[in-house]
């Protein structure tokens, strides 16, 4: 290993980098892009994704749902997605039919699976579903599906598996 590798200043493969342009990069959150896939009933933005920063491995964004509205059912191919929520109430269904429900308010996070169907609500009649969104790869996947819903989901409470 060189000597510029062990201080820092190289790649892995032992490049010189120039850091200030391939270095830490802060997108304003007034200069987001919308144009990105969209699902009936939100409207995400990307943040952070190859174009904007040079990410490689993920994809990083917004998303907003509107007073009592609701997405249509879909799932996002082989990607995880992290939701963050930072203001408002978000409901979430998921399953074949949507058979599974659990909410999740400010400061919660909610993971989703690969290939999981699912349906973000927005839980509140007044008041908007502000979340941010992190997927663990570029391609900008949004598979809407056709989902007859069941009446009343079943409700999960939302913890994970140490806390049960």
């Amino acid at each position: 290993m060189s000597d510029d590798h062990q201080q820092g200043n190289a790649h892995p493969d032992d490049r010189p980098v120039d850091w200030r342009e391939h270095g830490v990069k802060v997108i304003p959150g007034d200069s987001l892009d919308p144009n990105t896939a969209q699902t009936p009933g939100m409207n995400r933005a990307a943040a952070i994704n190859r174009a904007r920063a040079g990410a490689e491995k993920i994809w990083a964004g917004t998303v907003v749902i509107h007073a009592n509205a609701k997405t249509g059912a879909h799932h996002h191919g082989d990607l995880e997605s992290i939701i963050y929520v930072v203001k408002g109430r978000a409901r979430m269904r998921w399953g074949e039919r949507l058979e599974y429900v659990a909410e999740a308010g400010p400061g919660d996070f909610i993971f989703v699976p690969p290939y999981v169907p699912h349906q973000e609500i927005n839980a509140s009649p007044d008041e908007a579903l502000e979340c941010v969104l992190v997927r663990s790869g570029q391609e900008p996947v949004v598979v809407n599906l056709d989902i007859e819903p069941v009446e009343k989901p079943e409700g999960v409470l939302w913890k994970d598996p140490i806390h049960r």
